[in-house]
C-alpha cells in the first residue's frame, strides 16, 4: 500500500516544563513502564507536563502480536512481585487524584495475570485513599471468571478496547476476536462497574462499520466510547489507509453521544486514557 503523508493537524511538538520532567524522573527512578513510551502516545508531552500518566503493568513484553501495537511481543520475564507496590507509591509521589493503570497480555501465565491485576489495584487504593481509578484490561482469554475477580476490587471504571470494527479485527488482534470483547465489555457491566472501550479508525473501516461497533458496544453496556486516528508505529505495522478528518471525528462524536453514550472522546490525537479523569463523572 502507498505510504499516505500525515496531516497537519497531526503534527505535535512535545514540549517540556518542570511537571514534564518530574513525571519522567519517577517514572524512571521506579523502573516503570508506561503504555505513554510504548505505545509512542502523541499525547506524552501533554500528560507528563500535567502530572498524569497511564501505568503498564505486567512487565514490558506481550505474548501477542497486534499489527497496530508498539508494544515489544515476545517471552515475557517473570512478573515482578514488587511491581504493585511500586506502581502505587509512585502515584503517591505523583500526587495524583485519578490514575490510569493497564497491561500487557500475559497468556504465558495460568491466570493471565489477573492475580498481579488484584494486587496492583489494591495496592494503590491502600496507598492512595480517594483516589478514582481506570483499568484498561486484556481479555484473559475469554475468562469470565477472572473478569469478575478483576471487577470486584472496584475500580471506577474499567476499560477494554475493541481497537477496530468486526470485520478488520482478524487482521489488526494477533489473538482478541470481536465477540469476545464484547464479552469482556458485557461482563464488566454486569459487575456493575462503569465500561468503557475505545477503538481506532483510519484502519480502512466504513462509518457505517463504526457505528455497527458502536450499537454493538451499546447492546453490551459500554457507557464511554474514544476514538482516535490509527498511527503506523513503523513500516512493519499495520498500514495507514486513511487519515481522518477532524469534521468526522466530530460527526462520530455527535452519532455516539445521540446513540447513547455518556460521553464519547473522538479526535485524531485520542487515546484510550486521553482525559480519562473527566470520565470519572459517567460513572
Amino acid at each position: 500500500m502507498e505510504h499516505i503523508k500525515k496531516p497537519d493537524w497531526l503534527k505535535i511538538s512535545i514540549g517540556t516544563n518542570q511537571r514534564y520532567t518530574d513525571t519522567k524522573r519517577i517514572v524512571d527512578t521506579h523502573k516503570l513502564h508506561t503504555i505513554c513510551s510504548s505505545g509512542r502516545c502523541p499525547n506524552l508531552g501533554d500528560c507528563w507536563g500535567k502530572g498524569t500518566a497511564t501505568f503498564m503493568i505486567g512487565g514490558a513484553i506481550c505474548t501477542r502480536s497486534c499489527k497496530f501495537c508498539n508494544t515489544m511481543s515476545g517471552k515475557p520475564l517473570p512478573l515482578d512481585p514488587n511491581e504493585p507496590e511500586q506502581v502505587a507509591e509512585s502515584i503517591r509521589l505523583m500526587k495524583l487524584s485519578h490514575a490510569v493503570i493497564t497491561s500487557v497480555d500475559r497468556d504465558d501465565l495460568p491466570d493471565f495475570g489477573a492475580e498481579h491485576w488484584i494486587k496492583t489495584i489494591e495496592a494503590v487504593k491502600h496507598l492512595n485513599p480517594g483516589i478514582t481509578l481506570e483499568t484498561l484490561i486484556p481479555d484473559f482469554q475469554g475468562n469470565i471468571g477472572l473478569i469478575k475477580k478483576v471487577a470486584e476490587t472496584h475500580p471506577d471504571i474499567i476499560s477494554h478496547n475493541m481497537e477496530t470494527v468486526r470485520r478488520l479485527t482478524p487482521a489488526v488482534r494477533s489473538v482478541a476476536t470481536y465477540d469476545r470483547s464484547l464479552e469482556v465489555i458485557r461482563t464488566i457491566a454486569e459487575s456493575r462497574v462503569t465500561a468503557k472501550s475505545g477503538i481506532m479508525v483510519g484502519l480502512g473501516e466504513t462509518e457505517k462499520e463504526v457505528e455497527e461497533c458502536m450499537d454493538d458496544l451499546l447492546a453490551n453496556g459500554c457507557r464511554i466510547l474514544t476514538i482516535g486516528q490509527y498511527l503506523q508505529p513503523s513500516r512493519k505495522h499495520y498500514p495507514v489507509a486513511a487519515y481522518i478528518e477532524p469534521s468526522q471525528f466530530e460527526r462520530y462524536k455527535t452519532i455516539g453521544e445521540q446513540k447513547g453514550f455518556a460521553t464519547v472522546e473522538s479526535g485524531p490525537l485520542v487515546r484510550s486514557s486521553y482525559h480519562a479523569e473527566k470520565h470519572i463523572r459517567f460513572q
